[in-house]
């Protein structure tokens, strides 16, 4: 009886170990293979779970240009009591750093009042670095103009720092560094991320353009159009956000994020090789996120 019992547990156990390796083998032959892209990092991961789908240099640290701005939105949208109605005047300030940078910008007005809630669709959907000023005019803290910006950009550190990110620095509020503006793919993402969990930056980012009706100095009222340079939008389905950037060292950036059949997948690709190549790069790795 013990003969036969210890030839039933080895055949038991035969089987296991064959069952398994059929399995493992069949899993190799329908996994994904790992994509080619131009960027030179890159990282996606499931939102829900946090769990890492891809890694390219993930850990690299890389200028990132305006995808900076997700920072600088996050800072601004975690401020207590925000009302995000409340009216701020544009600067001539504003519109002369976009002169002296040729920066992208949101074509604010001087003299114009703006809503907190407006400076954010000018900050994300034409990447307007006038409007990223002026949010970090309004929301630093000091008597003087460069004291608030300042002030603002520290916010910027300590959120990152608060998060556990080690690979992340900022010197700017719009990514126009002074060379000591960086993060990375998974930093990057992670920001992303936790930005995301906010309903407001969720609306804005998923907006492929918008027309919004701000005051002017006389008190008439104009109407300013923005559309999102993240032409994801419309292009890939399930897209839910989130910013591009550029810069002559950063190269061609993407913060991407699309949601399918439940499951939300986010990334991010720095220093690709146009624009083109960015929303290629970003398709092909949501495509293997989501088949991952």
């Amino acid at each position: 009886m013990k003969t036969g019992i210890a030839g039933i547990a080895v055949l038991v156990a035969g089987t296991v170990i064959t069952s398994g390796a059929l399995t493992t083998t069949a899993q190799a032959a329908t996994a994904p293979a790992k994509p080619t892209v131009a960027a030179a990092g890159g990282y996606v991961m499931n939102d829900g779970t946090g769990s890492s789908l891809y890694t390219k240099a993930a850990d690299t640290r890389r200028s990132t240009g305006s995808t900076t701005k997700i920072m600088t939105a996050k800072v601004v949208l975690a401020q207590k009591n925000l009302n995000l109605d409340s009216k701020v005047t544009v600067q001539k300030a504003y519109s002369d750093y976009i002169v002296d940078n040729t920066a992208s910008s949101a074509h604010l007005i001087v003299g114009d009042k703006v809503t907190v809630r407006q400076l954010l669709y000018g900050l994300m959907l034409p990447s307007g670095c006038d409007a990223a000023y002026a949010l970090a005019d309004k929301f630093g803290s000091g008597s003087t103009r460069s004291a608030r910006v300042k002030s603002f950009i520290g916010k910027m550190n300590k959120t990152a720092t608060d998060m556990g990110l080690k690979n992340t620095h900022f010197d700017s509020f719009d990514g126009i560094g002074k060379g000591s503006n960086y993060s990375t793919p998974r930093d990057i993402t992670k920001i992303a991320s936790s930005a995301m969990k906010n309903s407001t930056f969720r609306s804005v980012v998923k907006t492929k353009s918008t027309k919004q009706k701000v005051t002017t100095k006389s008190g008439g009222y104009r109407y300013m159009s923005w559309s999102n340079t993240n032409n994801l939008l419309g292009t890939y389905s399930g897209t839910i956000g989130v910013k591009t950037g550029s810069g002559p060292e950063a190269g061609y950036c993407l913060v991407f994020a699309a949601t399918r059949s439940g499951k939300t997948v986010i990334g991010t690709v720095l220093k690709s090789t146009s624009v083109d190549a960015r929303t290629s790069d970003a398709k092909k790795l949501m495509d293997y996120g989501f088949k991952r």
